[in-house]
């Protein structure tokens, strides 16, 4: 019998509660359907309310609890909302967003990788027929770069203040992020192949690839670690000569996500360059909603990864039911994805999972429904879906709260 993989929910903050309790309803329906060696422990921090009772965002030994997990799945962190609200308890973006950084650091998830794939249903906000077409992933650089989180205010608050916020970039983080994502385009090429679908990318110089990896810097403006990139990218492009590859300062990616976004394939960006142009890509493909994420270390199975979806809090529309949950269900195929390298049963679950989000998107498009209702229709319609039968197991998950 395979061994039961256990994975934490940390709902933290704003809408993370409601739409990690929808993905919690259709999961429960998928591992009993499947009988997936699937457990699961809900955690009450990081959070606000957890620093609001404790004075932290989460406990002393919080690192030590989540090393034990095989996975994390996160709803979001941020302000709590609702935003009517002006005596909430609030805490500061650096303190709120921290375990964030954190969980990335400490478990060394030096890869933060975002699809992009416009699906029927989703909004189109581009009226080029050929946006239907985008299909991208954009792998960001999440262990160091703009967010090393070093420097400081010297006299702050003083008219002559200064403050500095360093960045760092090594030559080891930039050769394994980008030989990540040559690696990763290959696996996109080869899943297309399987899939019946046929990409080509064009050069300037006339060449054409059916895979190909865009690297993203400012090299004019920030040379040092520009070049860094560029002369890295290079020598290992040299070892991949099946993958067609180019450069965009990122300001012109910027231009060209909106241009052309169909083709970009394989996407690579520092940290900051990479938060950005991955909120961009979300809303090509219809918005943050249906926007998924990972961060994994690919080289460590030992590190538990975190799966979360790409938007925040929204303190805007927390707490009234009108959350989309997609998003986090994408990403809860994705962590199904990830388990499912060391025993198919969970790739099989998360390719189920992800064609149930998908024909949801599809048969309901625009219409406005609540959180709830959209995990009870993709609940409802796996619960119709055919499945091969398998031996009965004890309960395939677990709820419950850890302090």
């Amino acid at each position: 019998m395979a061994s039961r993989r256990q994975i934490a929910i940390l709902p933290g903050d704003g809408i993370g509660p409601e739409v990690t309790d929808a993905t919690l309803t259709v999961l429960d329906t998928l591992c009993a359907q499947r009988a997936l060696p699937l457990q699961w422990q809900v955690l009450p921090w990081p959070s606000t309310e957890w620093h609001r009772q404790h004075g932290a965002m989460m406990p002393d030994d919080a690192l030590q609890q989540l090393h034990s997990f095989d996975a994390l799945l996160l709803g979001a962190l941020g302000d709590p909302g609702p935003a009517s609200d002006s005596a909430r308890y609030c805490l500061p973006d650096a303190v709120s967003l921290a375990p964030l950084l954190t969980l990335r650091k400490q478990f060394d998830l030096w890869s933060c990788e975002r699809p992009a794939r416009w699906q029927p249903g989703a909004t189109c906000y581009l009226s080029d027929p050929r946006a239907r077409d985008v299909d991208m992933l954009v792998i960001r650089e999440n262990s160091e770069g703009e967010y090393v989180n070093q420097g400081g205010r010297l006299r702050a608050g003083q008219p002559d203040e200064v403050a500095t916020q360093l960045e760092v970039f090594t030559r080891r983080a930039t050769e394994r992020l980008l030989r990540h994502a040559f690696v990763r385009a290959r696996q996109r090429r080869s899943r297309r192949q399987q899939e019946g679908r046929v990409r080509t990318f064009s050069s300037a110089a006339g060449e054409t690839h059916d895979a190909r990896v865009c690297l993203i810097t400012k090299r004019n403006a920030q040379p040092f670690w520009g070049e860094l990139y560029s002369e890295v990218f290079a020598a290992i492009a040299s070892e991949f000569p099946d993958i067609g590859t180019h450069h965009e300062l990122v300001d012109a990616a910027c231009m060209k996500f909106v241009q052309c976004p169909w083709q970009f394939d394989v996407v690579v960006a520092s940290n900051l360059h990479g938060d950005i142009l991955t909120d961009l890509a979300a809303v090509l493909c219809g918005g943050p909603g249906i926007a998924p994420s990972c961060n994994i270390n690919p080289d460590r199975r030992d590190l538990p990864p975190l799966f979360e979806p790409t938007h925040g809090s929204a303190p805007d529309i927390a707490g009234r039911d009108i959350a989309d949950p997609r998003a986090t269900l994408l990403s809860a195929a994705m962590l199904l994805d990830w388990l499912g390298e060391d025993d198919t049963q969970f790739s099989e679950a998360a390719h189920q999972l992800r064609a149930a989000v998908g024909e949801d998107l599809a048969r309901h498009a625009d219409q406005v429904r609540s959180t709830r209702r959209i995990a009870h229709d993709i609940r409802d319609a796996l619960r119709a879906t055919p499945h091969p039968a398998v031996p009965h197991t004890a309960p395939p998950a677990h709820t419950g709260d850890s302090q």
